[in-house]
């Protein structure tokens, strides 16, 4: 007796029907692997603007909160505007204060420090010595005070003093930073601010 062996195979039909399921399956694990990460992206932009924001506010807090009349008895405030807050303070190991500048330059937030020189001290603007602190800063473009300032009536509620700013009331400081590394790819710049006062301008 002879031996039948049952020969069977795809079809056509059922080759094209694998093909097509296996394109699917391509196409939404692809879609699925681009949206992970897209999303892993804006979370490590969030995480390093957090961590650039932490590093930055916590050196403007340091400074800001040992304002103090100058080496040669200037009033502890230079400038006091939205974007940009000049005071004299003891940052370094002397004994001398130094001028200290925060300003934001387009999206770049700087530090300027110039110490006093010469007999009798003299502060000479162009022996500042410029650092630049953060990158992407966009509260410019966002439309957010770097920098508000507050009276000693104020308790925590209400808004800060206006232009023009009388800086012998300035108190305290509010400090917002608005950081966006890639507009592209977060959906928000990422906001973060700190509020100081200064130590040696309280009066209670």
């Amino acid at each position: 007796m002879r031996k039948q062996f049952s020969q069977k195979g795809f079809t056509l039909l059922e080759l094209v029907v694998a093909i097509g399921i296996f394109l699917l399956l391509g196409v939404g694990f692809a879609s699925i692997l681009v949206v992970s990460l897209r999303t892993n992206d804006i979370v490590w932009n969030q995480l390093e603007s957090q961590n650039d924001a932490r590093h930055v506010l916590q050196e403007v807090v340091d400074d800001v909160r040992r304002a103090e009349s100058s080496s040669i008895g200037s009033y502890a405030i230079v400038t006091s505007t939205a974007y940009e807050f000049a005071f004299y303070a003891n940052v370094d190991s002397d004994s001398l204060r130094e001028e200290v500048r925060f300003w934001l330059d387009g999206d770049i937030l700087k530090k300027g420090v110039t110490k006093p020189a010469g007999n009798p001290l003299v502060y000479n603007a162009a022996n500042e010595e410029v650092r630049e602190l953060a990158h992407s800063v966009v509260n410019i473009t966002e439309g957010v005070n770097l920098f508000e300032y507050f009276d000693e009536t104020y308790e925590g509620v209400g808004s800060g003093l206006v232009d023009p700013i009388d800086m012998t009331a300035i108190r305290s400081v509010r400090v917002s930073l608005e950081i966006e590394k890639d507009p592209d790819k977060s959906p928000e710049p990422f906001h973060a601010e700190t509020f100081v006062q200064i130590r040696n301008l309280k009066t209670n």
